[in-house]
């Protein structure tokens, strides 16, 4: 059975030209970012230029090739690198954090030693799931000491000829329930603005709710977002158009966003996207075949497979925008299928930094 499944995916998979509503082209692309871990994907894609706070973080995630290799006395080192680290530089770190913000820093950077501690311990122990656990926890915390270090006004320019449309200049939490079980996910405005804000703005006006999905492909995607009738996006009531969105991808290194171009037609061959389709429950942005900036509603979430589609060498990223992740519940898109529909998608939190125009 798992093997007819691979032979009907190859077969949807050569014979697809893209993701859309309507027969899309997908550019064939290299290598690029490999971070698996949809946690991991979004501390790293933060604009963020504290460089303590950004070494702790990777001397962590460094660790899983020594952890899958049981190499304890590296993992020890590594923890009291960190711990080291940590140490010495608190004070630094306090400095950087706004007045208003220095207490709750103040109690995370505590929280975190005292795990660092504990993660020590472990490793003189050769206790793994402990280690997992440990490390995940002090990775969260690391990531919220870096989410209270962020400036407070957006990092990017949104080009003016945008301006009427809706932006996210942030993130914000969705709970999306379908058929089969409920999902959480984070909505990154920070690198995607303009999509981010359009599934937000949608999400808010209920516009999702009881849509069934309109594409399922094995090992691929799951889309949805395409309303009843015979529209195929969203029409704004005020210019009794449909809305469109370009196509929006922040590039690894580059200080400019890219707008409807892809990686293919401006020559990235071998850079990496900041948010890359590289894990389980991607959210991606669907647009036509015929044109890059006609995305309007319909949204895709990344079957992540391995072999099929493995992090860095799939043939979405650069051609189409990832906006947000899925971090629980991944496991329910398993069983989702054409029959399914999502039920309500809810914004947590996150709504306030949703602005309507430029």
């Amino acid at each position: 059975m798992a093997i007819q499944r691979i032979l009907s995916f190859l077969l949807t998979f050569f014979t697809l030209l893209g993701l859309s509503w309507n027969q899309p082209a997908i550019a064939a692309l290299p290598p690029g970012n490999a971070i698996k871990d949809p946690y991991a994907i979004l501390r790293t894609a933060l604009p963020l230029e504290q460089q303590d706070l950004r070494e702790l973080q990777k001397k962590l995630e460094d660790t899983s090739d020594a952890l899958r290799g049981k190499r304890w006395p590296t993992l020890e080192d590594a923890a009291y690198s960190t711990s080291f680290q940590l140490n010495r530089r608190k004070n630094a770190i306090l400095d950087e954090l706004p007045a208003t913000k220095q207490k709750e820093g103040e109690q995370l950077l505590n929280s975190l030693a005292e795990d660092l501690d504990g993660l020590i311990k472990v490793t003189t122990e050769k206790n793994k799931t402990a280690f997992i656990d440990k490390r995940q926890k002090s990775l969260e915390k690391i990531g919220d000491l870096e989410a209270l270090v962020l400036k407070e006004e957006f990092p990017y320019k949104i080009p003016e000829e945008f301006n009427d449309l809706p932006r996210l200049l942030g993130r914000a939490d969705v709970s999306i329930e379908t058929s089969k079980g409920k999902m959480l996910a984070v909505i990154d405005g920070y690198n995607a603005p303009l999509t981010a804000g359009s599934f937000i703005d949608l999400s808010l006006k209920g516009f999702y709710d009881g849509l069934p999905f309109s594409r399922a492909e094995d090992f691929y995607v799951l889309q949805t977002g395409d309303p009843e009738g015979s529209e195929i996006g969203y029409i704004d009531p005020k210019t009794n158009t449909e809305r469109h969105v370009p196509l929006e991808i922040r590039v690894t290194g580059e200080a400019e966003t890219l707008y409807n171009e892809t990686f293919e037609e401006v020559g990235l061959f071998t850079q990496a996207p900041v948010l890359p389709f590289a894990t389980l429950g991607t959210l991606g942005w669907a647009h036509s075949g015929q044109a890059l900036d006609d995305g309007s509603s319909q949204f895709f979430f990344f079957l992540y497979e391995a072999e099929l589609n493995p992090a860095g060498k799939n043939l979405i990223d650069g051609r189409n925008a990832a906006f947000g992740y899925i971090i629980e519940g991944s496991e329910v898109l398993n069983k989702l299928g054409i029959d399914d529909r999502i039920i309500s998608i809810k914004v947590i939190n996150g709504a306030d930094r949703l602005k309507q125009n430029g």
